[in-house]
């Protein structure tokens, strides 16, 4: 039984189901499974603030359960929403299995926001899973997907983790949670082919309005080539993002590539240490397919794999929506490294253009592999001309090289500085100091946890404790991370 909490409750939830307005195809209508008890552990205020509610009113305990889905907000319309993928290379049917989206939320501002509960019970999608989620896990999504939306990434949010008061079992009984994930939508590349593996050619088109209404208003809601341009403009745009800060997302399935551009999944996600293009984080990820220097050929991977849902709708004869589809994907090398290098000249303080700055940027890159040096306090000492990293081979000639190509730039060299530091983090999430926060936490201390969720949200600040900008200690193992958390 699920209680509804009225809208004169003052939260100020305000619904509409634009998606359930889609054929069923992609979705089916799922209720959150109750738990035993409900208690917010995190609430994030000022995300509630930009959404247009009440933090003081959703803080009340008598709140508490919509964040469980013990109780639902008047005017949600729960569903599991319904796509596939390709894991690892490999085509399967998914869909949400512990994921239960209430509705979306329009903020005063005229924002559309997907409101989703991660953790909240089996669905239809569950194939054998039991819905459920850990706390640990739950925390960790809401640490660095705040991070990343600190670090001006787009990204899903986090409003809140709520403790349910029952164990999940994993390799051994966890206690559980619920994350309270918000989107501006949840639409994946896999959505779009779950409608082609059912051969729904009216599915698909209603699909394809839909997001380009909601992700690409500057698109015809039927011009799909329009629509997959602007789609991968935009999925360019966020893993160059991704690289400028070091992160790895590290499951960069079709099924986790959102079409709004934005960081979905963060599961066996982490932020690089020493600069090494082939890393990799994932215990299953065995091949280095989601390599931090492969995150560019797999979105181009996988936005081959939108342009096969798409053929139909790029021309009615085959052969030429294929010649559409490579000859866009052709471009994608291009569209890359363009705006790569343009990321990379900021982390630099180049606000000229000239022809070797690629070669000074791999240079430097190769540089840093060679001495093993760290990615963000590499680039954030070049932010303070630190000599440190740059006083000895294989970076002090590069140091001489850079400074010389500075004279070569009309603007004072304290310009170059101040975008270098907008460019250039002073703080990332450091995977031994979020795991560390993380076992505390589940064991019910939350002030590690607290305190670097406040040192992470100004990331480009110097941190009064510089022990948020150490890498890890030498002696501790290569950090590894795992799906299914």
């Amino acid at each position: 039984m699920h209680n509804q909490i009225s809208q004169a409750d003052q939260s100020g939830w305000k619904w509409d189901h634009s998606y359930v307005r889609l054929p069923p195809l992609f979705y089916e209508r799922a209720l959150p499974m109750p738990v035993k008890e409900a208690k917010i552990v995190v609430l994030n205020r000022k995300l509630a603030e930009t959404l247009g509610l009440n933090a003081d009113v959703l803080g009340n305990a008598d709140h508490h359960g919509i964040f469980v889905g013990n109780h639902l907000p008047e005017g949600a319309e729960p569903i599991a929403q319904a796509y596939a993928g390709h894991q690892f290379g490999h085509f399967t049917g998914l869909g949400d299995g512990r994921a239960i989206l209430l509705g979306e939320h329009l903020s005063p501002d005229g924002r559309r926001w997907d409101i989703q509960l991660k953790g909240a019970g089996r669905t239809q999608f569950s194939r054998g899973g039991d819905g459920r989620a850990a706390l640990g896990p739950m925390l960790r999504e809401y640490l660095i997907s705040e991070s990343m939306a600190a670090l001006g990434i787009p990204t899903t949010r986090s409003l809140a983790v709520a403790a349910t008061g029952e164990m999940v079992m994993r390799d051994k009984p966890l206690p559980g949670a619920v994350l309270t994930r918000v989107a501006t939508s949840h639409i994946r590349v896999g959505t779009f082919q779950w409608a082609a593996a059912h051969q729904d050619e009216a599915a698909l088109r209603a699909l394809l309005a839909h997001t380009t209404a909601r992700h690409f208003p500057e698109v015809d809601p039927m011009d799909a080539r329009g629509f997959f341009m602007a789609a991968m403009e935009r999925q360019v745009a966020l893993v160059v993002e991704w690289m400028r800060v070091g992160f790895i997302h590290g499951v960069m399935n079709t099924d986790n590539m959102a079409l709004s551009g934005e960081t979905l999944d963060y599961g066996p996600c982490a932020f690089m240490d020493a600069y090494h293009p082939d890393t990799v984080f994932s215990s299953i990820d065995q091949g280095g397919r989601y390599a931090y220097a492969n995150q560019a050929s797999i979105t181009r991977w996988n936005l081959a794999r939108l342009a096969e849902t798409l053929l139909p709708m790029f021309d009615e004869g085959r052969a030429r929506a294929a010649d559409f589809a490579n000859e866009m994907l052709g471009r994608f090398e291009t569209i890359f490294q363009k705006r790569w290098l343009a990321m990379m000249r900021l982390k630099i303080g180049l606000l000229t253009e000239e022809a070797d700055d690629a070669l000074l940027v791999q240079d430097l890159l190769d540089r840093m592999h060679t001495a093993g040096a760290d990615f963000t306090n590499t680039f954030r000492a070049l932010c303070r001309e630190d000599v440190p990293p740059f006083h000895e081979e294989p970076l002090r000639v590069w140091h001489d090289r850079w400074s010389e190509r500075l004279t070569r730039q009309p603007q004072p060299r304290h310009e170059a500085a101040e975008v270098m530091r907008a460019a250039n983090p002073s703080v990332i999430p450091r995977n031994h100091s979020v795991e560390n926060a993380l076992i505390a936490a589940t064991s019910g201390d939350l002030s590690d946890f607290n305190n670097l969720v406040n040192v992470l949200s100004s990331p480009y600040k110097e941190p009064l404790d510089a022990v948020h900008t150490q890498p890890p200690p030498v002696e501790l193992p290569k950090y590894v991370t795992f799906c299914g958390t």
